[in-house]
Order: C-alpha cells, then structure tokens, then sequence
C-alpha cells in the first residue's frame, strides 16, 4: 500500500485545515495509508509552507515525491511566476497553491518544475473538488523513480573524444538552441542557499541549465545522451555533457553509464529510463529528442506522471509501440512536452521543422 504524510502547519488557517482533511479523506478513501512524518519510505509528502518563508522537507529517501502547499489571497496576474520560486525554494517536486483572492474557499492551482501551471476550480462541490485535486497527486502518490546512476571507468580510450555519432549530438544540441527550443528554468541558485541546492542536486541532479534531452544510438542497445543539467547547446565533452549509456540495472534499479577514467562524471538525465525502454524494445530507432514544447495533432500519454518515473517510460513507450512507424514516432507528454523518434537526429529535425510549438497545453 502507498503511504503518504504531511508536514508544516495545516491548523494555520482555516483553508489549510479544510484542504489537508480534504485530502487526507480521499487518498484514505483511495487505498493510500497515512503514516507519521518520521517513517523513511514514505511515498508522498504533503509539505504546508509559508509563501514568504518556505521551509522545504529534507527527504530521506531518493523514492520520495514532495508537494508543497501554500496558501495566498492576493490576487497575482500570473500565478506561474508567483508561485514557482516558492516551489523551487520550498525543494518540491509539484507544488498546489491555493488563491483564495476571489472567493472564500480557493482554486488550487498545479505548478511543476516544467514550469507547467493548471488549475483545478472549485464549484462548490467540496467532494468533486477533493477527488480531482487526487487525480492530479496520485500520479506522484504511485510512481517509481529511477534516478541512480552506477558508473564504469570502462570508456575505451578511443571514445574519450567521442565518435562521429557524438559529433551528431553536438550539432544537434545546436540546432535545438537556435530553435529557442532550450527553455531554461527559473535561476535556482539564485533562489536557494548553497547547502539547499547541494541536497537537491544530490536528490535530483537538477543542474538548471537547460530542459529537455537527446540521444542517439550507438550499437547494440547502448546509446550517447546528453548529461543532467547541462548546457544542450554546447554539448562537447564525454562523460560530462555527453553520457555513454550501457546498460540498466532493475534490482537496483540503475543507469549503468561507461565514463572515460580521468573524468568526474555528470549525473545521467532523469529521462535515461525512457531513452533506454525505446532503444531496446526497438532496435530501428536511431535517435530521440525530448523537448518541452508541443506540435498539433499528437497523440498524448493521459496521465501525466513525473520525469524519471518508470510509469512515465512506460507510458511513452506505449504510445511509440502503437505509432504506425515506431521509429518515426512523436509522442505528446501530457503538460510536460514532446518525444520524438528518429532513424537519426537529421530526420528529426527535418520532421518537426515549422512544426514545433513553443508553449505546452496544460490540462
């Protein structure tokens, strides 16, 4: 059974109280077991935070997903620039904001690292209110991160400089930059303290640089794929923008990354998982580009699960087994983006040119 808790003060105001007994009713009501704050594998934490002073929960456990809560009832023009530093300084994986500046009891609005931002409307209904609200958590209330990496100074020396498939990458990398297509995110180091960066880092390997990825086979199932966290417009050097991808361990579970020994290397996108589903199962495609923007037309995952979850690979790797041409693929990642495959990265591009929308719909 899923378990979940919360921390923070929910008796701080009457909304919160009223929120954090709505909640707790439905995901009790669900299946989820509440459990105390101090139980290690919980696997979901409902942090109340203060919108001027944001306290974040430190997660003892790499399988933890956190939302923060808060609360605000004055109006703002655009909730998505309001609320997402209090996401980022409260260390959160999604964040519900209440704005209660219209009415007595508040809409809830989503807002995810992608910078996706949608509400869910309250029509005095408390009860249709309440079990919409979980179908917005319950994605993080039942999914499975696989975010470690295991690293092998194993990188034959004749790679160290990479071959013409990261060559590939690099102008690929390029292309996506002068395509405005490397939206960055909000400066989290401007945002944070040192230590609270370090921890989500270490957690999350969040590097803030850039979002979105991209891959390209290299023989066999093991393919190239952009670091964490890196700049995606100047991807040059191995095993630290560049990541030779090898292999995927499930008991652990693990990325299995082959490193040049001299280096220190960067952490694997969380989105490794996904790239990894693809290229074994379908040994045809050659390349794929993850990009946080939208084309017309697409067909979509229907749940929008977190990155780095295998429920998200999954799902995306459903719908790229349902596509006419599996390795021409384009996959819609509901409020979150597109995944594209490819015989190789040209015939991407070639493919998505003027077709590619800038903004996600949010749903």
């Amino acid at each position: 059974m899923n378990s979940f808790t919360f921390v923070g003060n929910t008796l701080k105001t009457e909304t919160l109280h009223r929120f954090a007994s709505g909640i707790k009713r439905v995901m009790e009501a669900s299946g989820y077991r509440y459990v105390p704050e101090r139980e290690r594998d919980v696997q979901l934490v409902v942090n109340f935070v203060d919108p001027e002073h944001p306290r974040h929960y430190r997660r003892q456990g790499k399988g933890t997903f956190v939302v923060a809560v808060t609360e605000n009832d004055v109006a703002t023009d655009n909730i998505l620039h309001t609320a997402y530093p209090i996401l980022i300084r409260s260390l959160g994986n999604m964040m519900i904001y209440l704005d209660r500046s219209a009415q007595p009891f508040p809409d809830a609005y989503f807002i995810t690292l992608e910078q996706g931002c949608y509400p869910v409307l309250y029509r005095q209904d408390e009860a249709e209110f309440f079990r919409r609200v979980f179908e917005r958590l319950e994605p993080l209330a039942s999914s499975r991160l696989v975010i470690d990496n295991t690293f092998y100074p194993d990188l034959p020396q004749s790679l160290w400089e990479g071959d013409d498939v990261t060559k590939s990458i690099h102008e690929a990398g390029k292309k996506l930059e002068e395509m405005n297509l490397l939206p960055a995110p909000f400066p989290i180091e401007e945002l944070l303290p040192a230590r609270d960066l370090r921890h989500i880092k270490r957690l999350y390997g969040i590097g803030g640089l850039s979002y979105g990825n991209l891959s390209a086979r290299r023989e066999g199932s093991q393919f190239w794929m952009s670091a964490s966290g890196v700049d995606k417009g100047n991807l040059r050097e191995i095993g630290r923008d560049i990541l030779l991808i090898k292999g995927f361990d499930e008991k652990k579970p693990a990325i299995e990354i082959s490193v040049p020994e001299p280096v220190e290397p960067r952490r694997a996108s969380v989105d490794a998982i996904e790239h990894w589903m693809i290229y074994t199962e379908h040994p045809e495609v050659g390349a794929i580009v993850h990009i946080h923007a939208w084309m017309d037309g697409v067909p979509s995952t229907e749940i929008n699960y977190p990155c780095g979850t295998v429920q998200l690979a999954e799902a995306v790797a459903e719908q790229i087994r349902q596509a006419d041409d599996p390795a021409r693929a384009v996959v819609g990642l509901k409020n979150h983006g597109l995944t594209i495959t490819g015989r190789n990265l040209d015939d991407i591009f070639e493919r998505i040119e003027g077709r590619v929308l800038p903004r996600v719909p949010m749903e």
